[in-house]
This record gives structure tokens, sequence and C-alpha cells, in this order.
């Protein structure tokens, strides 16, 4: 969802020879809204929709982690034809959209938005999102983590998503029919590994890993496990058909 977060694991998928795309949701990224467009779920389907149709033009593998394994179910229910396989990561996806918070005022909303961005409210999530890190090292990510919320159009974009409801894909999960492989920090002190377990049940073609001494970005704090299971789950079919042939 934010580019920041794939600075340790886009590099290694690289490596593993895998054409790789980070991808900027609309809203929520790097992307210039100067001329501020809605950023509700559908605007949002629409804009990735339409990056995928222009540039990579064939089924890909979708990689989503927390709210982004939301946005990957809701995208893959509209658009199967552009998934080929699926990667949700620690995946925040029985949430009811952004429930009491759709009904705020806009003044309200937009101190809370405010509130979101701040220091202390992020370094708070950093003790709950990752296992054992020091304070230097929890106050980097948060500096880095935050960096996008200081983009001039950032809250009015958070704003008008919170407005409109968000995302509320929990019936949209069993409609996905593409391989999925669920990664899970064994850790995650933000989303219980119950639901890890109920996500992989739901699915009707997942598998599930778990990564010790983990917490909620995987991606993050244990690059190389997440880019090997990644770059293993994109190869299976090919060391299966191996397999097979070398049967014979």
């Amino acid at each position: 969802m934010v580019l920041t977060e794939w600075r340790y694991t886009y590099p290694l998928l690289e490596e593993a020879g895998l054409e790789t795309w980070a991808v900027d949701i609309l809203g929520w990224g790097f992307s210039d809204l100067e001329r501020l467009p809605p950023c509700k779920v559908a605007s949002k389907r629409e804009h990735f929709y339409q990056l995928w149709k222009s540039h990579i033009k064939r089924p890909m593998i979708l990689v989503g982690p927390s709210l982004g394994a939301a946005v990957a179910i809701d995208f893959v229910a509209n658009h199967p034809e552009a998934v080929e396989k699926l990667v949700l990561i620690d995946a925040s996806v029985y949430a009811e959209g952004t429930g009491n918070l759709a009904t705020l005022p806009r003044i309200a909303a937009y101190a809370g938005v405010y509130l979101l961005k701040s220091i202390p409210l992020r370094l708070y999530v950093n003790v709950l999102a990752f296992t054992g890190i020091s304070f230097g090292t929890s106050l980097d990510w948060t500096n880095v983590g935050r960096l996008h919320c200081l983009y001039p159009w950032w809250e009015d974009a958070t704003v008008d998503f919170m407005i409109s409801g968000g995302y509320n894909v929990s019936a949209q999960i069993q409609q996905v029919k593409q391989k999925t492989l669920i990664i899970w920090g064994e850790d995650d002190q933000i989303i219980s590994n119950k639901l890890a377990v109920r996500l992989h049940c739901e699915l009707p073609n997942a598998t599930i890993r778990q990564i010790p001494d983990c917490g909620h970005l995987p991606h993050v704090e244990r690059p190389n496990s997440v880019a090997k299971l990644i770059v293993d789950f994109v190869h299976e079919d090919c060391y299966k058909e191996a397999e097979c042939v070398s049967q014979y």
C-alpha cells in the first residue's frame, strides 16, 4: 500500500528474478493528488485496474499486507482475470469498513486523521506491530512510515476514504478461487492469529505459513523469510511439473 513498507523485501524479490511492482494505492502513497480525485474503494480499485491494464497486461501474483489484503480481495473479486495467485500478509479483512467513523462530522474526521499521523500514536503502533526492536529503530521506522502523511492532500484523501465507508470484504472471501498463500507473524499483536485460521478455512484454495518471532509486518521485520515464501509460491507449479517429468 505504501511503497516504503517494501524497502527491504522488494530488492530481494527482484534479485530472485521476479518482475516486481510496488504500487501506490490511490490516496495512500506518494502519487500526486493535487487535483484530488475521489478516494473511496471503487476509485482505488479502478485506479489500480487501469494501471494493470496499461502496464502489467497479464495475470499477476497480487500481494497485500494488512489492509492491503482487503484491497487485494476486493480487486480479485471484481477483476479475477487480472490475478493468477494471491499472497495475503497478516490480513485485515474482517473489519466492517471504517465502521462508525463513516458517520463522523467532517471536522471530527479531520481531527482523527490529524491524530493518525502523529508521532506518539505511530510510535505506539510500532510497539504493537514489531517484536523486540529498539527505540531508535522504532523511531526511524515511525518517521519513514509517516512520510506519505506529510503530503498536503493526504488528510483530504484519508477523510474521503473514511467517510465513504472503507473496505468491507468479508462476504467476498469465498468468491476468491485463485491459489492463495497466507503469511502471518506468529506474534502479531494487532490482528489475532485466530483470524489467520479463519481466513485459511474460508478461502477455497489456500495454504498458510507462520513466521516465528515476528509481528504484524513480516515484510518489514523478516524480509528474507517473506521473500523466500513468495518466491517458492510463485515457482511451486514449476517445481511440481519438474517432479512429474522426472518420474517418467
